[in-house]
């Protein structure tokens, strides 16, 4: 399906605080904004934007942590026809220059950094837009550029799990699909408080912000996954929808024994739920959905609903409303049904391509499909279950290894915690399989022993040859288990001589 490329409103803010002015919009710790105040703060916002040197190529980086300041600011740059570039406040120095580099941003929105002329970036901190700050607003509405699904939203950057991140351009457009179609499965209830601690700089973060505009419920926003933050806001407010990756619901879990009645939903995304943590959920009477997405699809591909969950753990069950799910096989046929292929995606929710990537996209992007690179399968009843992603593929002496299947195995010893499992290089095998392993508090094992253990359920070129025990796995800003650098760590530790 074709989005239409007729103008259209892209201010959903503007028509959600005509429409119900006096509805909640958002909750940061104890402090509340209707409709109608988040607007005018929105008109402070604009206003200030304008103030400044607008950027040739209308792109205004955004370095912040998630508040006031950036809801105001993703809503503003819509008022105004600017182009958010979201970057990560937990990158290096070098890491964001690099991405401005390649954004070409001349002007970033950010605070705790400080640049020199060498970066040939100008940082400009922003108000405090509800702070008795004044601009004048007659003139916005005016000067805000005609806009159509087509128009470019924002540039959001992929988490990089196993290698350097892609730009990924975001439209209006795919931003209302995604929106329209997540509430197709999900439903909406007017009285909505969607607590959400992803980070804004994510696709996932910013979804939930139009998702709640365009459905004229409320976020609860929340700098961060605090555990004891969170805690606090679903015992004193009423909490109806919370977003989490798995690691922060196992966390969650451990450290409640009740829930709040008000919560009809928890929605699970970033990372494979394993079929042991829908087994602890439910024993908390838990609802979940869990979905699979990506920054390419501006957030959910596809979704399982809370009584599917339960009957199909490890499923991410059938496309979204508008899209469609392939799986192609290795001989670049439709694979049947249950046999292993990569995933095929289409939609109007889905980026026509990566920002100046023409070889990547020219692979990527093939008859309006997106090779999306993980592998998995479509069972008898049309649902998706996610296996790998390809290039976390291990392929060891010839043989073809898929981590999560090992990690799934190791995972059911009961001194095992979490894991990851990745390829290692090797001069002989050509990788080895190695694993990173967190041990429950209070327990202990040996690498012979769990080698022992998955011998039971695993074959020989399954078994990790390289065990590393530590404390926690590295993670990316958004929860997802840093494939990448586990790979770096364990890599150094494995440095075999060549055999003669």
């Amino acid at each position: 399906m074709s989005p239409p490329t007729a103008p259209f409103i892209t201010d959903w803010l503007r028509a959600r605080a005509a429409a119900s002015p006096d509805a909640l919009a958002l909750v940061i710790g104890e402090r509340r904004w209707s409709y109608k105040q988040l607007d005018q703060l929105v008109d402070q916002t604009a206003a200030w934007l304008n103030t400044l040197d607008r950027p040739k190529n209308y792109r205004l980086g955004v370095l912040l942590p998630n508040g006031l300041e950036y809801v105001c600011l993703v809503h503003g740059c819509a008022r105004v026809g600017l182009v958010m570039v979201t970057l990560n406040t937990r990158l290096t120095d070098a890491e964001l220059q690099w991405q401005m580099e390649f954004t070409a941003l001349e002007l970033v929105i950010g605070e705790d950094r400080e640049w020199g002329e060498e970066h040939g970036v100008k940082l400009v901190r922003p108000p405090k837009f509800d702070e008795d700050v004044s601009f004048e607003v007659s003139k916005i509405a005016s000067s805000r550029p005609q806009s159509s699904f087509e128009t470019i939203q924002s540039i959001v950057f992929t988490s990089g799990t196993t290698g350097r991140p892609k730009a990924v351009p975001i439209t209006f457009g795919q931003h209302f699909f995604s929106a329209t179609a997540s509430a197709f499965n999900l439903g909406v209830d007017v009285h909505d408080l969607w607590l959400s601690c992803l980070p804004l700089y994510h696709v996932g973060g910013m979804a939930v912000l139009f998702r709640s505009c365009l459905y004229g419920t409320a976020v609860d926003l929340h700098a961060r996954f605090d555990i004891e933050e969170i805690n606090r806001a679903l015992d004193t407010k009423p909490i109806t929808l919370i977003s989490l990756v798995p690691t922060m619901l196992l966390r969650l879990i451990n450290a409640r024994e009740s829930w709040p009645s008000s919560l009809r939903l928890v929605l699970l995304g970033g990372a494979a739920t394993t079929p042991e943590l829908i087994a602890r959920a439910e024993m908390h009477h838990l609802k979940l959905s869990v979905s699979y997405g990506m920054t390419e699809a501006a957030s959910q591909i596809a979704t399982l609903l809370p009584d599917s969950v339960r009957q199909k753990p490890g499923c991410v069950g059938r496309p979204l409303l508008f899209g469609q799910i392939k799986i192609v096989a290795e001989n670049g046929k439709p694979a049947a049904t249950s046999e292993y292929g990569e995933i095929w995606v289409t939609g109007p929710n889905i980026t026509r391509g990566y920002l100046d990537q023409p070889q990547i996209n020219a692979q990527r992007f093939v008859d309006g499909w997106f090779k999306t690179g993980d592998i998995g399968y479509l069972d008898e009843d049309g649902d998706l279950w996610l296996v790998q992603r390809r290039s976390d593929l291990i392929i060891s002496g010839g043989e073809n290894v898929y981590p999560v299947e090992v990690e799934r195995a190791l995972r059911q010893h009961l001194a095992i915690a979490d894991v990851c499992v990745v390829g290692v290089p090797d001069l002989e095998w050509g990788q080895i399989v190695a694993a990173m392993v967190v041990v429950e508090p209070g327990q202990s094992i040996s690498a012979k022993e769990l080698e022992d253990f998955g011998r039971g359920q695993l074959a020989g070129y399954k078994i990790p040859r390289l065990i590393d025990f530590v404390s926690e796995l590295p993670r990316t800003a958004s929860g997802k288990i840093a494939r990448q650098t586990v790979v770096d760590q364990l890599s150094t530790i494995h440095s075999p001589q060549p055999k003669f």
